[in-house]
């Protein structure tokens, strides 16, 4: 499954390196390092006053939570 991109907000920063990283996790089916990175990401914009980039992880952890659902749940 591929995260949903298109609800994050360009004005927010995140590069495209992170997001393709996530992604490359998400894609090999290795959960648990896609919501390590993105909870690594909203903690480290948490620690900058960042709330929109803090916003914008999250929007990527429910996604990377919704592909493993997807794939393991009945």
């Amino acid at each position: 499954m591929t995260i949903n991109w298109f609800l994050l907000r360009p004005e927010v920063m995140y590069t495209d390196a992170e997001a393709e990283n996530i992604q490359s996790f998400v894609d090999k089916g290795n959960y648990h390092a896609a919501y390590n990175i993105a909870l690594s990401g909203m903690n480290a914009c948490r620690r900058a006053d960042d709330q929109a980039g803090g916003d914008q992880f999250i929007i990527i952890i429910r996604s990377v939570v919704e592909a493993l659902a997807e794939e393991f749940g009945s």
